[in-house]
């Protein structure tokens, strides 16, 4: 299950990275945010499939 995760984390940081360029080429200040809020929320979605990961490893081992 990590994989496909990794893999659209992965995506959503290059678009993250590609809206900041658009930004920084346009004087965009619309795009730069976007493109902030974008890369936060792959750092959310590994945050999160980290600690649900953490979450079930104890369930189980309590079962």
């Amino acid at each position: 299950m990590l994989i496909p995760i990794l893999i659209f984390d992965i995506a959503l940081v290059a678009w993250s990275l590609h809206l900041m360029q658009e930004s920084f080429q346009q004087q965009e200040f619309s795009l730069l945010l976007a493109g902030l809020l974008v890369s936060v929320s792959a750092g959310a979605l590994m945050v999160v499939y980290f600690l649900m990961n953490h979450c079930m490893s104890s369930l189980s081992q309590m079962g």
